[in-house]
Protein backbone atom coordinates (compact mmCIF):
# COMPACT_ATOMS: atom_id res chain seq x y z
CA UNK A 1 0.00 0.00 0.00
CA UNK A 2 1.39 3.39 -1.08
CA UNK A 3 0.10 6.80 0.39
CA UNK A 4 -0.04 9.51 -2.38
CA UNK A 5 -1.30 12.95 -3.03
CA UNK A 6 -1.85 15.55 -6.12
CA UNK A 7 -3.56 18.65 -6.49
CA UNK A 8 -7.00 19.59 -7.57
CA UNK A 9 -7.38 22.30 -10.09
CA UNK A 10 -8.49 24.84 -7.86
CA UNK A 11 -5.27 23.75 -5.66
CA UNK A 12 -6.99 21.53 -3.21
CA UNK A 13 -4.70 18.76 -1.86
CA UNK A 14 -6.05 15.26 -2.27
CA UNK A 15 -4.43 12.59 -0.48
CA UNK A 16 -5.32 8.47 -1.77
CA UNK A 17 -4.14 5.08 -1.16
CA UNK A 18 -3.03 2.61 -3.75
CA UNK A 19 -2.80 -1.10 -3.49
CA UNK A 20 -2.05 -3.84 -5.80
CA UNK A 21 0.07 -3.93 -8.96
CA UNK A 22 0.94 -1.05 -11.28
CA UNK A 23 0.27 -3.02 -14.41
CA UNK A 24 -3.47 -4.11 -13.21
CA UNK A 25 -7.00 -2.79 -14.56
CA UNK A 26 -7.06 0.96 -12.21
CA UNK A 27 -10.16 0.49 -9.83
CA UNK A 28 -11.04 3.90 -8.15
CA UNK A 29 -12.90 3.69 -5.31
CA UNK A 30 -15.02 6.79 -3.95
CA UNK A 31 -16.40 6.97 -0.49
CA UNK A 32 -19.58 8.96 0.05
CA UNK A 33 -20.63 11.72 2.12
CA UNK A 34 -18.63 12.41 5.18
CA UNK A 35 -16.49 9.23 5.30
CA UNK A 36 -13.20 8.26 3.64
CA UNK A 37 -11.06 5.93 2.20
CA UNK A 38 -11.20 3.89 5.15
CA UNK A 39 -14.58 3.21 4.96
CA UNK A 40 -14.01 0.18 2.41
CA UNK A 41 -12.29 -1.78 5.54
CA UNK A 42 -9.16 -3.35 4.58
CA UNK A 43 -9.94 -6.75 4.14
CA UNK A 44 -12.27 -5.74 0.89
CA UNK A 45 -9.18 -3.37 -0.22
CA UNK A 46 -6.74 -6.28 0.13
CA UNK A 47 -9.33 -8.39 -2.07
CA UNK A 48 -9.85 -6.46 -4.67
CA UNK A 49 -6.14 -5.61 -4.88
CA UNK A 50 -5.41 -8.84 -5.84
CA UNK A 51 -5.94 -8.51 -9.24
CA UNK A 52 -6.86 -4.66 -9.73
CA UNK A 53 -4.98 -1.58 -8.80
CA UNK A 54 -7.18 -0.35 -6.66
CA UNK A 55 -6.71 3.66 -6.06
CA UNK A 56 -8.78 4.45 -3.26
CA UNK A 57 -9.63 8.51 -3.09
CA UNK A 58 -10.35 10.90 -0.04
CA UNK A 59 -12.73 12.99 -1.52
CA UNK A 60 -11.57 17.04 -0.86
CA UNK A 61 -13.09 18.11 3.14
CA UNK A 62 -12.46 14.37 3.99
CA UNK A 63 -10.27 12.49 5.66
CA UNK A 64 -6.72 13.50 4.98
CA UNK A 65 -7.56 15.60 1.96
CA UNK A 66 -7.39 19.20 2.57
CA UNK A 67 -10.73 21.22 3.67
CA UNK A 68 -11.42 24.35 1.58
CA UNK A 69 -13.53 26.89 2.99
CA UNK A 70 -15.91 26.39 -0.30
CA UNK A 71 -16.31 25.14 -3.73
CA UNK A 72 -18.38 21.72 -2.39
CA UNK A 73 -21.44 23.32 -4.89
CA UNK A 74 -19.64 23.33 -7.41
CA UNK A 75 -19.54 20.43 -10.20
CA UNK A 76 -16.39 21.52 -11.76
CA UNK A 77 -14.55 20.90 -8.51
CA UNK A 78 -15.17 17.03 -8.10
CA UNK A 79 -15.18 16.76 -11.48
CA UNK A 80 -11.10 17.89 -11.84
CA UNK A 81 -10.49 16.30 -8.14
CA UNK A 82 -11.32 12.84 -10.03
CA UNK A 83 -9.28 14.07 -12.83
CA UNK A 84 -6.22 14.94 -10.99
CA UNK A 85 -6.34 11.43 -9.43
CA UNK A 86 -6.27 9.56 -12.81
CA UNK A 87 -3.93 12.59 -13.96
CA UNK A 88 -1.28 11.32 -10.71
CA UNK A 89 -1.57 7.84 -12.02
CA UNK A 90 -1.26 8.26 -15.54
CA UNK A 91 -4.33 6.18 -16.15
CA UNK A 92 -5.45 6.83 -19.20
CA UNK A 93 -7.43 4.23 -20.42
CA UNK A 94 -9.25 0.73 -18.66
CA UNK A 95 -10.25 2.26 -15.45
CA UNK A 96 -13.18 1.32 -13.15
CA UNK A 97 -14.77 3.99 -11.22
CA UNK A 98 -16.73 2.54 -8.58
CA UNK A 99 -18.94 5.06 -6.05
CA UNK A 100 -20.57 4.90 -3.08
CA UNK A 101 -23.83 6.61 -1.77
CA UNK A 102 -22.24 10.40 -2.89
CA UNK A 103 -19.85 9.02 -4.74
CA UNK A 104 -22.07 8.22 -7.63
CA UNK A 105 -22.63 11.97 -7.40
CA UNK A 106 -19.14 12.32 -8.19
CA UNK A 107 -18.67 9.98 -10.91
CA UNK A 108 -21.78 11.52 -12.84
CA UNK A 109 -19.76 14.91 -12.34
CA UNK A 110 -16.45 13.67 -13.75
CA UNK A 111 -17.87 11.93 -16.78
CA UNK A 112 -20.13 15.08 -17.24
CA UNK A 113 -16.86 17.48 -17.82
CA UNK A 114 -13.99 14.47 -18.90
CA UNK A 115 -15.95 12.08 -20.75
CA UNK A 116 -15.55 8.27 -20.88
CA UNK A 117 -11.83 8.09 -22.89
CA UNK A 118 -10.20 6.67 -19.92
CA UNK A 119 -12.76 4.77 -18.20
CA UNK A 120 -14.04 1.01 -19.36
CA UNK A 121 -17.24 0.95 -16.54
CA UNK A 122 -18.66 2.65 -13.86
CA UNK A 123 -20.37 0.09 -10.11
CA UNK A 124 -22.69 2.30 -8.22
CA UNK A 125 -22.99 1.50 -4.85
CA UNK A 126 -26.33 2.24 -3.16
CA UNK A 127 -24.98 5.08 -5.02
CA UNK A 128 -26.79 8.68 -5.91
CA UNK A 129 -26.29 10.04 -9.26
CA UNK A 130 -28.22 13.03 -9.57
CA UNK A 131 -29.70 15.71 -5.93
CA UNK A 132 -31.57 17.95 -5.23
CA UNK A 133 -35.88 18.04 -4.23
CA UNK A 134 -37.81 16.28 -6.94
CA UNK A 135 -34.57 14.09 -8.75
CA UNK A 136 -35.65 10.47 -8.94
CA UNK A 137 -31.68 9.25 -9.22
CA UNK A 138 -31.01 11.30 -5.62
CA UNK A 139 -34.13 10.22 -3.30
CA UNK A 140 -33.23 9.51 -0.20
CA UNK A 141 -34.65 7.18 2.31
CA UNK A 142 -36.14 6.94 5.89
CA UNK A 143 -32.55 7.11 7.79
CA UNK A 144 -31.24 10.19 5.82
CA UNK A 145 -34.71 12.47 6.00
CA UNK A 146 -34.74 12.18 9.68
CA UNK A 147 -30.89 13.39 9.91
CA UNK A 148 -31.11 16.24 7.60
CA UNK A 149 -30.20 19.40 8.76
CA UNK A 150 -29.37 18.05 11.79
CA UNK A 151 -26.80 16.01 11.16
CA UNK A 152 -24.91 19.41 9.32
CA UNK A 153 -25.06 21.33 12.65
CA UNK A 154 -22.26 23.20 14.18
CA UNK A 155 -23.61 22.77 17.60
CA UNK A 156 -21.81 18.80 18.28
CA UNK A 157 -24.25 17.37 21.05
CA UNK A 158 -26.76 17.81 17.51
CA UNK A 159 -24.43 17.13 15.23
CA UNK A 160 -23.86 13.83 17.40
CA UNK A 161 -27.41 12.49 17.71
CA UNK A 162 -28.67 13.38 14.30
CA UNK A 163 -25.28 11.00 13.43
CA UNK A 164 -26.41 8.60 15.47
CA UNK A 165 -29.48 8.23 14.22
CA UNK A 166 -28.38 6.39 11.67
CA UNK A 167 -28.00 3.46 14.05
CA UNK A 168 -27.40 0.54 11.76
CA UNK A 169 -28.37 1.67 8.80
CA UNK A 170 -24.49 2.08 7.08
CA UNK A 171 -23.81 -1.42 8.53
CA UNK A 172 -26.86 -3.36 8.43
CA UNK A 173 -27.66 -5.44 11.64
CA UNK A 174 -25.24 -5.51 14.59
CA UNK A 175 -26.59 -9.07 15.67
CA UNK A 176 -23.39 -10.83 16.55
CA UNK A 177 -21.03 -10.25 13.48
CA UNK A 178 -17.38 -10.13 14.64
CA UNK A 179 -16.23 -6.35 14.10
CA UNK A 180 -19.81 -5.50 13.41
CA UNK A 181 -19.85 -3.04 16.06
CA UNK A 182 -16.36 -1.63 15.86
CA UNK A 183 -17.36 -0.69 12.26
CA UNK A 184 -20.57 0.92 12.87
CA UNK A 185 -18.36 3.15 15.39
CA UNK A 186 -15.26 3.83 12.53
CA UNK A 187 -18.51 5.45 9.98
CA UNK A 188 -19.71 7.56 12.47
CA UNK A 189 -16.52 8.95 13.90
CA UNK A 190 -16.24 9.61 10.25
CA UNK A 191 -18.98 11.42 10.16
CA UNK A 192 -18.09 13.69 13.25
CA UNK A 193 -14.47 13.98 11.56
CA UNK A 194 -15.79 15.55 8.71
CA UNK A 195 -16.42 19.53 9.37
CA UNK A 196 -19.75 20.46 9.45
CA UNK A 197 -19.27 23.02 6.36
CA UNK A 198 -18.64 20.37 4.22
CA UNK A 199 -21.32 17.94 5.63
CA UNK A 200 -23.59 21.27 4.76
CA UNK A 201 -22.09 22.20 1.56
CA UNK A 202 -21.81 18.76 -0.37
CA UNK A 203 -25.90 18.91 -0.04
CA UNK A 204 -26.09 22.61 -0.86
CA UNK A 205 -26.37 22.33 -4.67
CA UNK A 206 -28.84 20.80 -7.51
CA UNK A 207 -27.86 18.57 -10.13
CA UNK A 208 -29.38 15.93 -12.42
CA UNK A 209 -27.57 13.63 -14.86
CA UNK A 210 -30.21 12.03 -16.40
CA UNK A 211 -29.35 12.43 -19.92
CA UNK A 212 -25.64 11.71 -18.95
CA UNK A 213 -26.80 8.30 -18.00
CA UNK A 214 -29.13 8.24 -21.12
CA UNK A 215 -25.90 8.33 -23.50
CA UNK A 216 -24.07 6.53 -21.25
CA UNK A 217 -21.29 4.61 -23.71
CA UNK A 218 -19.67 2.23 -20.90
CA UNK A 219 -21.41 -0.53 -18.77
CA UNK A 220 -22.73 -0.04 -15.16
CA UNK A 221 -23.13 -2.46 -12.79
CA UNK A 222 -25.83 -1.34 -10.10
CA UNK A 223 -25.41 -2.67 -6.40
CA UNK A 224 -27.94 -1.69 -3.80
CA UNK A 225 -29.52 -3.25 -1.25
CA UNK A 226 -33.30 -3.55 -1.35
CA UNK A 227 -33.52 -2.15 2.67
CA UNK A 228 -31.24 1.15 2.19
CA UNK A 229 -32.85 3.75 4.54
CA UNK A 230 -29.99 6.41 3.54
CA UNK A 231 -30.09 6.50 -0.60
CA UNK A 232 -33.49 5.01 -0.67
CA UNK A 233 -33.45 1.64 -4.00
CA UNK A 234 -35.57 3.69 -6.36
CA UNK A 235 -32.63 5.91 -7.01
CA UNK A 236 -30.47 2.73 -8.09
CA UNK A 237 -33.13 1.40 -10.23
CA UNK A 238 -33.31 4.96 -11.92
CA UNK A 239 -30.22 4.66 -13.29
CA UNK A 240 -30.01 1.07 -13.57
CA UNK A 241 -33.54 2.14 -16.29
CA UNK A 242 -31.42 4.74 -17.72
CA UNK A 243 -27.94 3.48 -18.35
CA UNK A 244 -27.96 1.69 -22.14
CA UNK A 245 -25.70 -1.13 -20.84
CA UNK A 246 -26.34 -2.05 -17.52
CA UNK A 247 -26.64 -4.98 -15.22
CA UNK A 248 -28.09 -4.70 -11.42
CA UNK A 249 -27.71 -6.19 -8.26
CA UNK A 250 -30.19 -5.74 -5.71
CA UNK A 251 -29.12 -7.17 -2.12
CA UNK A 252 -32.78 -8.60 -0.66
CA UNK A 253 -32.48 -6.62 2.99
CA UNK A 254 -29.23 -5.54 2.40
CA UNK A 255 -28.85 -1.93 4.10
CA UNK A 256 -26.76 1.17 2.82
CA UNK A 257 -23.25 -0.17 3.21
CA UNK A 258 -23.09 -3.56 1.19
CA UNK A 259 -19.42 -3.93 1.85
CA UNK A 260 -19.73 -4.02 5.34
CA UNK A 261 -23.25 -6.88 5.53
CA UNK A 262 -21.37 -9.21 3.32
CA UNK A 263 -17.54 -7.94 2.07
CA UNK A 264 -17.03 -11.46 0.50
CA UNK A 265 -20.21 -11.07 -2.09
CA UNK A 266 -19.75 -7.55 -2.33
CA UNK A 267 -15.74 -8.12 -3.57
CA UNK A 268 -17.16 -11.11 -6.13
CA UNK A 269 -19.43 -8.70 -7.67
CA UNK A 270 -17.44 -6.20 -7.87
CA UNK A 271 -14.03 -7.96 -9.31
CA UNK A 272 -16.40 -9.99 -11.75
CA UNK A 273 -17.79 -6.67 -13.27
CA UNK A 274 -14.24 -5.10 -13.22
CA UNK A 275 -12.40 -8.51 -14.51
CA UNK A 276 -14.95 -8.04 -18.16
CA UNK A 277 -16.87 -4.78 -17.64
CA UNK A 278 -19.23 -5.57 -21.00
CA UNK A 279 -19.66 -9.24 -19.69
CA UNK A 280 -21.81 -8.12 -16.56
CA UNK A 281 -21.68 -9.50 -13.02
CA UNK A 282 -22.75 -13.24 -11.85
CA UNK A 283 -25.57 -12.32 -9.83
CA UNK A 284 -26.02 -14.16 -6.34
CA UNK A 285 -29.01 -16.17 -6.39
CA UNK A 286 -30.63 -14.09 -3.24
CA UNK A 287 -30.43 -10.95 -5.09
CA UNK A 288 -33.94 -9.77 -5.14
CA UNK A 289 -34.33 -8.74 -8.15
CA UNK A 290 -31.73 -8.73 -11.16
CA UNK A 291 -31.92 -6.58 -14.54
CA UNK A 292 -29.15 -6.70 -17.36
CA UNK A 293 -29.65 -4.24 -20.24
Amino acid sequence: MAIRETVSADGTRLVYRTFGAEQARPLVLIHGWAQSSRCWGDDVLAALAEDHRVIAVDLRGHGYSDVPAAGYDDPANWAADVHAVLTAEAVTAGAVLLGWSYGGLVICDYLAAHGTSAIDGVVLVGAITSIGRGQAGGRVGAAMKAAIPAAMADDPATALAALASFGSALTGPLDGTAGAGTRSQALLGAGLSTPPHVRAGLFARTAGHDDLLRALDVPVCVIHGTADAVVDVSAGEHAAALVPRSTASYWEGCGHGPFVEDPARFVAEVRAFAADPGGGVPLADDSAAAITR
